[in-house]
């Protein structure tokens, strides 16, 4: 299912849910500002390629729109603006002062330089930069991107505007960066899981996990998880797939794996198709690279009993319908993976206070801020009846519908 009709799809069930008026109804799920521009960049060898720039700023009812930028082949308008209705979502379930945006690229950074990436950047940051701020817009790394893309997008805003570290969030530490940002979306899946696995009278200890993907996200929440007792018996990423039922050897993966080798040929374990990873058996299943990978296709195969949605949008509502009836419980994605931008409002805090956390304290408040969460996502899903992905659902949107009226938007 296409990736803006699946999040619009669960944002009229979540309106239904709540009784929301019509006409706010429709007023929440326009984009606030939708962006596209051309970026043209002489490459190395002296030719020119041209890329589409895309920015979708959704809502800023409850504080600056923040969300990350992705360098993909697969970036076009829908997909932006499903990502960027679903961080105005996921600000308000970790209760953030942010509305929600979400950019990107149409390109393979894979096939361009670093030089060449530097360019694209910094081009696409001059025609966005009187639409980004540290009080309008907050962008962040995504996939394809990091921290040094934030650098470039910092140093480019600055030579318009003056130094502004608040600008991008997922900076290096050097440049005003926060500590504790890079491990921070693992580390919220590692705490999510937890919240999760406590309300079944279960812990990480002993439990089997499956992981799709293993880029930033995937390699630490499997870091993290073996260091809490949890066996990791498979991993994928876009090179292939690996399993081994007595555990992997997640330090030696992760050293296997760096730079851009992936998990493929790694001797720790054997070699499976990577299309079967969804389904092999487990007791939590982790997705945490491509959205729309599970479906109504392979949902009925499913063997995990828990599924924390790392990914942004995962799983399609057809597949959660199957995914229910099967008794299999969805953390969903605006929940699970909120401890990226949860540390970014943190770095965006101690940018405008010009005062540092040491790593220990952001970890801390990033574990407050997880179980938290949890248990006002477990209230509203005891006040309307609902599951967990209804219920994020409805207490994000209803925080922003309640912003909205409060500042006259829905009279």
């Amino acid at each position: 299912m296409n990736a803006l009709t699946a999040a619009s799809r669960n944002f009229k069930e979540a309106a239904k849910l709540l009784g929301l008026d019509s006409k706010l109804e429709k007023s929440l799920l326009i984009p606030f500002r939708e962006i596209k521009v051309e970026c043209t960049i002489p490459r190395d060898d002296g030719t020119l390629a041209s890329f589409v720039g895309f920015r979708v700023q959704h809502d800023n009812a409850r504080g600056p729109m923040k969300g990350g930028i992705r360098y993909h082949p697969k970036v076009d308008p829908d997909e932006v603006n499903a990502l960027a209705q679903l961080m105005t979502w996921k600000t308000a379930v970790a209760n953030l002062p942010y509305g929600g945006a979400k950019g990107g690229i149409g390109c393979d950074p894979g096939e361009l330089t670093r030089s060449e990436l530097e360019r694209l950047t910094r081009v696409f940051t001059q025609k966005i930069h009187d639409l980004i701020g540290v009080h309008t817009d907050v962008p962040a790394p995504d996939m394809g991107t990091n921290s040094q893309t934030m650098a470039w997008i910092l140093d480019e805003y600055s030579k318009f505007h003056g130094y502004s570290p608040g600008v991008v969030t997922g900076k290096p530490v050097d440049l005003g960066g926060s500590l504790g940002r890079e491990s921070a979306t693992g580390r919220g899946v590692l705490y999510a899981t937890q919240a999760l696995l406590s309300e079944h009278g279960k812990t990480i200890s002993g439990q089997r996990f499956v992981i799709q993907g293993f880029g930033n996200v995937g390699s630490w929440a499997a870091r993290l998880i073996e260091e809490a007792g949890g066996r990791v018996v498979a991993v994928g990423d876009i090179t292939g797939a690996i399993k081994n039922g007595g555990g992997l050897d997640i330090p030696g993966l992760i050293e296997h794996s760096s730079g851009r080798q992936g998990v493929n040929g790694f001797q720790g374990g054997d070699q499976i198709d990577p299309d079967e990873l969804l389904t092999e058996d487990c007791d939590v299943l982790i997705p945490a690279a491509l959205g729309g990978v599970i479906n109504r296709e392979n949902a009925k195969d499913i063997r995990a009993k828990f599924i924390v949605e790392a990914a942004n949008h995962p799983t399609d509502p057809e597949a959660d319908e199957i995914l229910s009836k099967k008794g299999v419980v969805v953390l969903p994605d605006i929940f699970a993976n909120s401890g990226g931008v949860t540390v970014s409002y943190f770095e965006w805090v101690q940018n405008i206070q010009g005062f540092m956390w040491d790593e220990e304290k952001v970890n801390s408040e990033l574990r407050t801020h997880m179980n938290r969460g949890f248990q006002d996502l477990k209230e509203m899903c005891e006040t309307h009846g609902c599951g967990l992905r209804m219920g994020a659902l409805s207490l994000g949107v209803n925080r922003v519908a309640r912003a909205s009226i409060l500042r006259g938007w829905g009279a």
